[in-house]
Protein backbone atom coordinates (compact mmCIF):
# COMPACT_ATOMS: atom_id res chain seq x y z
CA UNK A 1 0.00 0.00 0.00
CA UNK A 2 1.32 3.45 -0.91
CA UNK A 3 1.34 5.35 2.41
CA UNK A 4 1.58 8.76 0.72
CA UNK A 5 -1.50 8.03 -1.39
CA UNK A 6 -3.35 6.77 1.69
CA UNK A 7 -2.49 10.06 3.41
CA UNK A 8 -3.83 11.93 0.36
CA UNK A 9 -7.02 9.87 0.61
CA UNK A 10 -7.41 10.75 4.30
CA UNK A 11 -6.84 14.40 3.34
CA UNK A 12 -10.14 14.39 1.43
CA UNK A 13 -11.88 14.66 4.79
CA UNK A 14 -11.93 18.30 5.93
CA UNK A 15 -11.23 18.80 9.62
CA UNK A 16 -10.92 21.58 12.10
CA UNK A 17 -7.51 22.40 13.52
CA UNK A 18 -6.67 22.08 17.20
CA UNK A 19 -3.72 22.76 19.44
CA UNK A 20 -3.49 20.44 22.43
CA UNK A 21 -1.89 22.27 25.37
CA UNK A 22 -0.63 21.12 28.77
CA UNK A 23 1.76 22.09 31.56
CA UNK A 24 4.87 20.15 32.52
CA UNK A 25 5.80 19.46 36.15
CA UNK A 26 7.40 22.92 36.47
CA UNK A 27 4.35 24.69 35.02
CA UNK A 28 5.86 25.42 31.58
CA UNK A 29 3.29 25.51 28.76
CA UNK A 30 3.52 23.12 25.81
CA UNK A 31 1.38 22.36 22.79
CA UNK A 32 1.06 20.34 19.61
CA UNK A 33 -1.08 20.95 16.52
CA UNK A 34 -3.52 18.09 15.95
CA UNK A 35 -6.34 17.55 13.49
CA UNK A 36 -7.08 14.02 14.72
CA UNK A 37 -9.64 14.91 17.39
CA UNK A 38 -13.13 13.57 17.93
CA UNK A 39 -15.88 13.45 20.50
CA UNK A 40 -16.33 9.96 21.92
CA UNK A 41 -19.20 10.13 24.42
CA UNK A 42 -21.59 12.61 26.02
CA UNK A 43 -22.19 10.55 29.17
CA UNK A 44 -19.55 10.50 30.42
CA UNK A 45 -18.20 13.40 28.38
CA UNK A 46 -15.15 11.97 26.59
CA UNK A 47 -12.96 13.17 23.72
CA UNK A 48 -10.05 11.58 21.86
CA UNK A 49 -6.85 13.00 20.38
CA UNK A 50 -4.38 10.98 18.35
CA UNK A 51 -0.66 11.78 18.71
CA UNK A 52 2.14 10.20 16.64
CA UNK A 53 4.46 8.09 18.76
CA UNK A 54 7.39 9.85 17.06
CA UNK A 55 6.24 13.27 18.36
CA UNK A 56 8.01 14.58 21.46
CA UNK A 57 4.57 15.55 22.74
CA UNK A 58 3.40 11.95 22.78
CA UNK A 59 5.35 10.98 25.88
CA UNK A 60 5.07 14.46 27.41
CA UNK A 61 1.25 14.30 27.36
CA UNK A 62 1.10 10.94 29.15
CA UNK A 63 -1.09 11.11 32.31
CA UNK A 64 -1.45 14.91 32.10
CA UNK A 65 -4.54 17.09 32.00
CA UNK A 66 -4.81 18.87 28.65
CA UNK A 67 -6.86 21.43 26.76
CA UNK A 68 -8.10 21.02 23.21
CA UNK A 69 -7.99 24.51 21.66
CA UNK A 70 -10.08 24.59 18.47
CA UNK A 71 -8.45 27.29 16.36
CA UNK A 72 -10.36 30.18 14.84
CA UNK A 73 -9.58 31.24 11.29
CA UNK A 74 -7.32 34.04 12.56
CA UNK A 75 -5.07 31.58 14.42
CA UNK A 76 -3.28 29.89 11.52
CA UNK A 77 0.09 31.16 12.87
CA UNK A 78 -0.56 29.13 16.04
CA UNK A 79 -1.19 26.02 13.95
CA UNK A 80 2.24 26.40 12.36
CA UNK A 81 3.92 27.36 15.65
CA UNK A 82 2.79 24.22 17.44
CA UNK A 83 3.33 22.02 14.37
CA UNK A 84 7.07 22.50 14.69
CA UNK A 85 7.50 25.50 12.39
CA UNK A 86 8.03 28.20 15.01
CA UNK A 87 8.06 31.89 14.19
CA UNK A 88 10.45 33.71 16.53
CA UNK A 89 8.36 36.88 16.22
CA UNK A 90 5.03 35.26 17.09
CA UNK A 91 3.77 36.08 20.57
CA UNK A 92 1.52 33.29 21.77
CA UNK A 93 -1.31 34.80 23.79
CA UNK A 94 -2.69 32.72 26.63
CA UNK A 95 -5.86 32.97 28.68
CA UNK A 96 -5.44 32.80 32.41
CA UNK A 97 -4.71 29.13 32.94
CA UNK A 98 -7.40 26.90 34.32
CA UNK A 99 -6.50 24.75 37.28
CA UNK A 100 -5.84 21.92 34.80
CA UNK A 101 -3.98 23.29 31.76
CA UNK A 102 -3.16 26.37 29.66
CA UNK A 103 -5.68 27.75 27.14
CA UNK A 104 -4.93 29.77 24.02
CA UNK A 105 -6.50 33.22 23.94
CA UNK A 106 -9.34 33.71 21.44
CA UNK A 107 -9.64 30.03 20.48
CA UNK A 108 -12.93 29.16 18.80
CA UNK A 109 -13.50 26.57 21.53
CA UNK A 110 -11.61 25.13 24.48
CA UNK A 111 -12.23 21.72 25.97
CA UNK A 112 -10.47 21.04 29.27
CA UNK A 113 -9.76 17.40 29.99
CA UNK A 114 -8.30 15.10 32.60
CA UNK A 115 -6.79 11.77 31.55
CA UNK A 116 -9.33 8.95 31.12
CA UNK A 117 -7.53 6.26 29.08
CA UNK A 118 -4.89 5.76 26.43
CA UNK A 119 -4.63 3.13 23.73
CA UNK A 120 -2.08 1.94 21.22
CA UNK A 121 -3.17 2.83 17.72
CA UNK A 122 -0.46 1.66 15.31
CA UNK A 123 2.08 4.47 15.04
CA UNK A 124 -0.06 6.71 17.28
CA UNK A 125 -1.26 6.81 20.88
CA UNK A 126 -4.95 7.56 21.33
CA UNK A 127 -5.46 9.77 24.37
CA UNK A 128 -9.01 9.82 25.74
CA UNK A 129 -9.80 12.69 28.06
CA UNK A 130 -12.76 13.28 30.35
CA UNK A 131 -14.19 16.74 29.76
CA UNK A 132 -14.23 18.82 32.94
CA UNK A 133 -14.99 22.23 31.40
CA UNK A 134 -15.50 23.83 27.99
CA UNK A 135 -16.26 27.12 26.29
CA UNK A 136 -16.89 28.26 22.73
CA UNK A 137 -17.67 31.28 20.58
CA UNK A 138 -19.36 31.86 17.25
CA UNK A 139 -16.22 32.83 15.31
CA UNK A 140 -15.26 31.02 12.11
CA UNK A 141 -13.08 27.93 12.27
CA UNK A 142 -9.70 27.28 10.71
CA UNK A 143 -10.05 24.24 8.46
CA UNK A 144 -7.57 21.68 7.11
CA UNK A 145 -8.26 20.03 3.74
CA UNK A 146 -5.96 18.33 1.23
CA UNK A 147 -2.89 19.40 3.19
CA UNK A 148 -3.82 23.10 3.30
CA UNK A 149 -5.36 25.48 5.79
CA UNK A 150 -8.65 26.98 4.68
CA UNK A 151 -10.76 29.83 6.00
CA UNK A 152 -14.44 30.55 5.61
CA UNK A 153 -15.59 33.99 4.56
CA UNK A 154 -19.30 34.61 4.05
CA UNK A 155 -19.81 30.84 3.77
CA UNK A 156 -17.18 30.65 1.01
CA UNK A 157 -14.04 28.57 1.39
CA UNK A 158 -10.82 30.55 0.91
CA UNK A 159 -7.57 28.70 0.21
CA UNK A 160 -4.37 30.18 1.64
CA UNK A 161 -1.31 28.92 -0.22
Amino acid sequence: MDVRELRNCFGQFATGVTVITWNDDQGARYGITVNSFTSVSLDPALVLVSIAKSAKACEALKNRPFVINVLSESQEPYAWQFAGRPNENLVVEWEIDSKNSPRLKDALATIECVPWAEYEGGDHILYVGKVVDFSYSNADSLLFFRGKFLKTENNQIVVNN
